[in-house]
């Protein structure tokens, strides 16, 4: 069955609880009406038999010459007679020793007497195969029996004839109610029809959101998630178009300076002084490229990140001491002094080691690219922050506010660079739920502030 369209099941499932619905309606209303019809019939005879055992029969029951009524065709004509059924109610008297005193002239002269039971029996007539609902009661002065009888066919026949003219109305409008739900199931489901065809011409960059307004209550949740989704799928797009467009902007000019180089050392000949000058230059470009490849790919997977998976419980002390560590040869070498201070002891953060750790780095590294030898980098940490502080020139105050866009350099920097380190810096503290504020010192410098 699930092979087949959604129209389709529904149809055949509306149609099957139609059809057991009719049919525990059939049953409950054959249950309903033969407890009605019993009531009824069982209140008739009831009466007749009261009216018959109360009536001043006296010494008239022995005189009568025939002991049996007519019947009712030789009293009325056929067309005089109505609608009759014989066994629709039949009676007979007795004598206490069982003769039968008077019968209906019908089916009341095969009662067999019976001269225990009061109330309602059950009984078979003689010579008759089927069961009789036969109601006894004694005379008021104790000399007759009475008994009113009728057949449970009969009941039956008028319980189902009841209920087969009520519910076979509704089955031979059946036929119609399932085309009716069919018309009504494809009238429903032509929002999705709809959302389908839009989807199959969609173009692959198409990014507007689909129309949710008409499509069912329980499908827009699936509309929207497909919104999402295209939005997710928008910002991938634009995200792997503007990292193609910047690495191979951000590539021409150290990948040209590459070739130049080896150009040098080409036409060096034998003036070894140009050609190890070209070769340091090479060296140089090929770091320099180097590092530009890998902080273009530190950024793109950092974009691709929406959250953090593996999170880990970061100790900031021994962080920031291991990258002071791992950069002191750096530092020393560019007669640079690192210093270390903790003012309290910070709380431990949830989180990516392996970013946090790229995260002080690319701070420490860019205090010193730009502190001047013979200055001083100042870490800080306390239970709120970590700062960073260098004696570089510093940034003015036209430049400060654009620090931290990708590719952006403040103009007349010495040092060479791409501009992508404190963009990294800001996406991975985003992540971790970090802020990061840029600030001149007072005293000439450069602070950079992280807030836990």
């Amino acid at each position: 069955m699930k092979s087949l369209s959604l129209r389709l099941r529904l149809i055949l499932i509306f149609s099957i609880l139609a059809i057991v619905t009719w049919c525990a309606a059939s049953v409950v209303a054959w249950m309903i009406t033969r407890h009605t019809i019993n009531e009824v019939f069982d209140t008739q005879q009831m009466l007749f038999a009261k009216r018959l055992a109360t009536t001043n029969l006296g010494d008239r029951l022995t005189t009568l010459n025939d002991q049996s009524l007519p019947k009712t065709k030789k009293i009325l004509h056929h067309g005089k007679r109505g609608e009759q059924e014989d066994d629709a109610l039949a009676f007979a008297i007795f004598s206490r020793d069982g003769k039968m005193l008077l019968n209906d002239g019908e089916n009341g002269a095969d009662f067999l007497f019976d001269g225990k039971s009061e109330g309602f029996t059950d009984s078979k007539p003689k010579g008759d195969s089927d069961s009789w609902r036969l109601l006894w009661l004694n005379s008021p002065d104790g000399r007759y029996r009475i008994v009113v009888g009728q057949e449970w066919e009969y009941r039956h026949d008028m319980a189902l004839g009841m209920v087969i003219g009520q519910l076979v109305p509704w089955l031979v409008t059946l036929p119609i109610l399932m085309l009716l739900m069919a018309l009504m199931v494809g009238r429903e489901l032509r929002p999705l029809r709809e959302v389908a065809a839009g989807l199959r011409q969609r173009a692959p960059d198409d990014a507007s959101q689909l129309d949710a307004h008409q499509v069912p209550t329980e499908v827009r949740p699936l509309v929207d998630a497909l919104n999402t989704l295209f939005a997710r799928i928008n910002t991938m797009l634009l995200r792997e178009r503007r990292f193609t467009s910047d690495a191979a902007h951000e590539l021409r000019s150290p990948l040209a300076a590459l070739r130049v180089q080896t150009e040098v050392v080409q036409l060096a000949g034998d003036d070894t002084q140009m050609r190890d000058h070209a070769v340091n230059n090479l060296t140089i470009g090929i770091d320099r490229a180097t590092r530009l490849v890998d902080q273009l790919l530190t950024l793109s997977r950092l974009d691709s990140f929406s959250d953090l998976n593996d999170l880990e419980s970061v100790d900031w002390r021994q962080l920031v001491t291991k990258t002071l560590a791992e950069l002191e040869h750096t530092a020393h070498a560019a007669g640079i002094t690192l210093r270390y201070e903790q003012q309290g002891e910070p709380s431990q953060l949830l989180g990516q080691r392996l970013l946090l750790s790229l995260l002080v780095r690319n701070l420490l590294d860019n205090a010193v690219r730009y502190t001047p030898a013979g200055g001083t980098v100042m870490v800080t940490l306390t239970t709120r922050q970590l700062k960073v502080e260098d004696d570089g020139p510093g940034v003015t105050d036209e430049h400060l506010a654009r620090l931290g866009e990708r590719f952006y350099r403040p103009p007349g920097q010495e040092q060479t660079g791409s501009g992508l380190g404190l963009s990294i810096v800001q996406l991975i503290a985003s992540l971790h739920g970090l802020r990061v504020s840029f600030a001149n010192r007072p005293s000439g410098g450069f602070i950079v502030t992280v807030a836990f």
